[in-house]
């Protein structure tokens, strides 16, 4: 199990290719391949982790899975800062049907694809979900505000918003009735 002070913000760019040219421009090395992330986040029926401004997440992704809590970001900075507990764990799909049998119901769904790069002492993700495509910057003030720099973006294009809530805003934008973020089936 791993526990962690975790920083990090979001930058929007207009799509995977024009990220990636952006990452690999700047000297980031490749870490991870690209692969499908598949995210559940589970809660009691009222909410207790919500309004605790936590969450508690699955993660299934090339045959592993994760189980993280994430605590409340701390308002302390223009990038998003929490704690997260994080450890794998061997089915996903069966511990959400554990959590549910507990208590903890589904209560939002979201798929990303993302590729893993490194550069310096931070670690960039390029997220192709459903609502656009980020570059998530991972690690320490002042090499994620040195790797946007050389991105060409500044704090006011950091984006610190959850994966949910820009769901919820691109739904809400579109006139759309959709509660889970996922891609379409072919």
């Amino acid at each position: 199990m791993s526990a962690i002070l975790e920083r990090e913000i979001k930058l929007r760019f207009d799509g995977p290719e024009a990220a990636r040219t952006a990452v690999l421009g700047i000297g980031a090395a490749p870490l991870r391949s690209r692969r499908l992330q598949d995210d559940t986040l589970v809660d009691t029926e009222n909410g207790l982790l919500r309004q605790r401004r936590s969450a508690l997440r699955v993660r299934i992704e090339s045959g592993r899975s994760l189980v993280t809590l994430k605590g409340p970001v701390q308002e302390l900075s223009v990038m998003k800062l929490r704690e997260e507990l994080e450890t794998p764990v061997g089915d996903g799909a069966l511990l959400l049907r554990i959590f549910e049998a507990v208590g903890f119901g589904v209560r939002f769904r979201y798929q990303k694809y993302r590729e893993e790069f490194t550069v310096g002492e931070v670690i960039i993700a390029i997220d192709e979900t459903p609502v656009g495509t980020f570059v998530e910057i991972e690690g320490g003030d002042r090499g994620i505000a040195a790797t946007a720099e050389a991105l060409g973006r500044g704090p006011s294009d950091y984006v610190i918003e959850s994966y949910r809530a820009l769901f919820l805003r691109h739904c809400e934008r579109e006139g759309l009735n959709q509660t889970d973020m996922l891609f379409e089936e072919d």
